[in-house]
């Protein structure tokens, strides 16, 4: 380092002058611009992007810090690396503030887009700017359209009437997310249910397919995600039966994962808000199962399905027949089951169901019991393993008998029946659902696609898209008894791309969720015109190597990513059928033990952060919380604390006295051995996701750097320039501002015509892998008692020799006999007395 460099190094950190110094040095280099032409190993970094709803907060701090950790860390190892960033920019909250401000969601957006852009570029996330994209882009929508249409080529959309909320007050549809508690969050009334015709992609077509691929995803997804998805996949193995209905013509069928529990079926129940139940209901109940239907739509799908919730329901005074045992049961309605499960309904079994066990006594109806519960059985309903009883039930006659039978055998014996007496067939069966994606509202993307009286449903052509959204604001925004693109009637009223006579557009938009299935293909050509993407450079650049986002998206945008990409293989535009190879969740940001919130009083604002501490400090105390998955709880961290080890580690580029370029070979070995420690260990660190251990090894290394400078090796020392150059490169992954002034004052960029984050990661040399020493721990009864330093390769019988010579052992023994010694060389020795 020459002398002028010296005398311009200030005597402390200076966090907002550095932090000026080196943004336009960065905007200048692009060193995060992926090339796609590079002959370096490619490497897909992806944070899920967010949905610009105002300026950063905790939650995109801690998740873009973990995040730029492996990105950063993949350039320092020679990869190509995409690390793209853009924004979910349809949905709910900007139209809101469109009708508050009396202005377009554009303006919104727009404004939130461009402060949340400047907020990242000043937070140093390493993310390419020059493929960013917004789901509200017109060139972005176009495409999403383009999906759209190739979904219903496919049979993959499709229109059928189901249930919505509905607003009595505002007259419209509301999303669930509009929802709040039961009531509109517009107008604060109480919302119902309503039929109305909707779309649907076809998820389950790929339930099967969906559920397999995560047997090889699980060993690169977290647990929970993986089994989230299983449970919402929900694939059971069991039976369809059919029940006569007194007075109907064809039976009901119904499905059931336990057809051996058949006997003990007393009842059946009927969703209320299917259209069987209404079918069913005789005149004589319809009153109270109108008063009751009524009821039950103020409810949610969640609430309804909540197990504490008490069972109501309404006899609708008609019965069917058990198709085993020939008597006749009583059909209720109710609202512990749902209108879209199956035919909405269900046979009641209240022996092996707690949920039927509640309803039948609470409505006193027959409980039989048809597997024999364990001794010391306090329970309700049973529904484990056991021999099958009362099947049939001693006095019944029936051709088909399971008594004794194991669980499983018996299954098997009522579909071989069912089977046989043509009232039923065995059946796999999924809990999911296929994807309602209409949405009533004006900030979404289109759906392409004009009803004619004459030629029904038609899709726009392909030349004729995006489908642009008006040019609506404010009030016209607001609720009028349909969708805002339904009542502008300029907008929707059109003619029919196939017979040119009249017709009228959707009126819906898509669920947001459709503009993130697909986003991280786009990446990979953000700016073609003519195609959706370049198939082969999303080929060369996927699947993601990994995905960072909460855990949150566990289900719906995970699934809908995997869906989608299952149909672009189909398609033959991509050539892999999952899109994330690797997935790691990020944990809550917590004050005070709490969620934060405005009512609280415990939010935490991440820009007063930043001006305090600096951006540094604030990543860095991110990072070293913990593990990524876990929480973290704001009001235990110090980012003050942060802040002073960075300084301490800054102050080390200032105290090493030789040149940059020099060999390293004739450093101190002690302390080459701690950087190469260090650096080894970090590489493997990073990649089983353990940042936090590795900003502590680079603390160990700062410590020992400075014990090296201050009362050992010296500062001249070659030893020292290599840990500290090892310090400013791993701390490059966490604390970007540091890590370049460190550079720069190592005299490594005196033109700052470079970067520290593409510097290279620093090499090791085996041979200061090797230990000269091991510790091995000397424990008697139990307790350590000693820790002796032993060569590695140190014999079984001298390291008891050297052990039982210990002083501190000999006096933990004392007067005792040694009964024996366990050795385990070179590191554990353990004295029984």
């Amino acid at each position: 380092m020459s002398e002028h460099q010296q005398e311009q190094d200030p005597t402390t950190y200076d966090v907002t002058a550095v932090e000026e110094k080196w943004r336009p040095v960065w905007d200048r280099l692009q060193p995060f611009r992926a090339d796609d032409d590079s002959p370096r190993e490619k490497k897909y970094a992806l944070t899920m992007f967010p949905y610009p709803s105002g300026d950063l907060h905790m939650g995109h701090a801690e998740v873009f810090a973990l995040h730029d950790v492996v990105a950063r860390y993949w350039w320092q190892r020679g990869f190509e690396v995409l690390n793209p960033m853009g924004f979910d920019s349809f949905g709910l909250p900007a139209e809101n503030a469109a009708i508050r401000n009396d202005e377009h969601p554009a303006t919104y957006t727009k404004a939130n887009i461009a402060k949340s852009i400047e907020s990242c570029q000043k937070y140093a996330a390493s993310f390419d700017w020059t493929r960013t994209f917004n789901t509200s882009d017109p060139e972005y929508y176009r495409w999403t359209q383009w999906l759209f249409a190739k979904f219903y080529e496919r049979g993959l959309a499709y229109r059928k009437n189901s249930p919505v909320n509905w607003c009595p007050q505002d007259q419209t549809v509301l999303a669930n997310e509009q929802v709040v508690q039961g009531t509109c969050e517009r107008c604060g009334a109480e919302v119902t249910k309503k039929e109305l015709t909707q779309w649907y992609f076809k998820i389950t077509d790929y339930a099967q397919e969906l559920l397999d691929g995560l047997d090889e995803l699980e060993r690169t997804w977290p647990d929970r995600v993986v089994t989230a998805q299983r449970n919402w996949i929900g694939r059971s193995e069991g039976a369809h039966v059919d029940f006569a209905i007194q007075g109907r013509e064809e039976p009901v069928t119904v499905y059931t994962t336990r057809p051996d529990t058949i006997f003990g079926t007393t009842f059946m129940v009927v969703a209320v808000d299917a259209a069987l139940a209404e079918e069913l209901v005789t005149d004589a109940q319809r009153p109270a199962f109108e008063a009751y239907r009524e009821e039950v739509r103020k409810a949610s799908e969640i609430e309804r399905l909540a197990t504490d919730r008490p069972k109501t329901g309404v006899d609708l005074g008609v019965t069917a027949t058990n198709p085993v045992t020939g008597e006749q049961i009583p059909v209720w309605a109710t609202d512990y089951v749902l209108a879209d499960y199956g035919t909405g309904a269900v046979m009641g079994v209240p022996g092996g169901d707690q949920r039927d066990w509640e309803f039948a006594t609470a409505m006193g109806l027959p409980i039989v019991r048809t597997t024999e519960v364990p001794e010391g059985f306090e329970g309700e309903a049973y529904a484990g393993e056991g021999p099958a009883i009362n099947s049939p039930a001693p006095g019944v006659a029936s051709a088909l008998t399971l008594n004794g039978l194991s669980v499983a055998d018996a299954k098997r014996a009522a579909i071989d029946f069912l089977e046989e007496m043509k009232v039923g067939r065995g059946a796999v069966n999924f809990r999911l659902r296929d994807w309602l994606l209409s949405r009533q509202r004006y900030w979404g993307a289109p759906i392409p696609v004009v009803h004619c009286p004459v030629d029904g449903e038609v899709l726009v052509p392909e030349d004729q898209l995006p489908v642009l959204l008006p040019e609506l604001r404010g009030a016209d925004l607001k609720p009028q008894g349909t969708s805002p693109l339904a009542a502008a009637t300029e907008w929707v009223n059109t003619s029919c791309p196939t017979c040119g006579g009249p017709a009228t557009r959707d009126g819906d938009t898509m669920d947001t969720f459709v503009d993130s299935s697909w986003y991280m293909f786009r990446y990979c050509s953000p700016h073609e015109t003519d195609r959706v993407f370049d198939s082969a450079k999303v080929n060369a650049w996927m699947p993601t190597n990994l995905y960072v986002g909460g855990v949150e998206h566990a289900v719906l945008h995970l699934l809908y990513g995997r869906f989608f990409t299952k149909v672009l293989n189909d398609m033959g535009l991509v050539d892999f059928r999952e899109p994330w190879s690797a997935q790691l969740n990020q944990g809550f940001v917590i004050n005070q033990g709490k969620k934060m919130s405005k009512s609280l009083g415990n939010g935490v604002n991440l820009g007063e952060q930043l001006d305090a501490f600096g951006v540094d400090a604030v990543r860095l105390t991110l990072v070293f919380a913990g593990p990524p998955e876990d929480d973290i709880d704001w009001a235990n961290m110090s980012p003050e604390g942060s802040l002073k080890f960075l300084q301490r580690a800054w102050r080390l580029s200032g105290d090493v006295t030789s040149e940059p370029g020099l060999s390293f070979d004739t450093g101190d070995v002690a302390l080459r051995r701690v950087t190469a420690r260090t650096v080894h260990d970090a590489a493997e660190l990073v990649e089983s996701y353990r940042f936090n251990v590795v900003v502590a090894r680079v603390m160990e290394l700062v410590n020992a750097t400075r014990r090296a400078i201050d009362s050992g090796c010296g500062p001249a020392d070659p030893a020292v320039r290599e840990a500290v150059e090892a310090v400013a490169v791993l701390l490059s992954l966490v604390a970007p501002y540091v890590a370049e002034e460190m550079w720069e004052r190592l005299g490594n960029n005196p033109d700052h015509d470079r970067t520290v984050a593409r510097a290279g990661w620093p090499a090791v040399d085996p041979a200061l892998l090797v230990e000269d020493t091991v510790t091995c721990v000397v424990q008697v009864k139990g307790k350590v008692k000693a820790r002796l330093e032993v060569a590695p390769d140190v014999t079984e019988d001298a390291l008891r020799e050297a052990a039982l010579a210990d002083p501190d052992v000999q006096r933990a023994i004392g007067d005792a006999t040694v009964r024996t010694v366990i050795v385990r060389a070179p590191k554990l020795v353990n004295v029984v007395v």
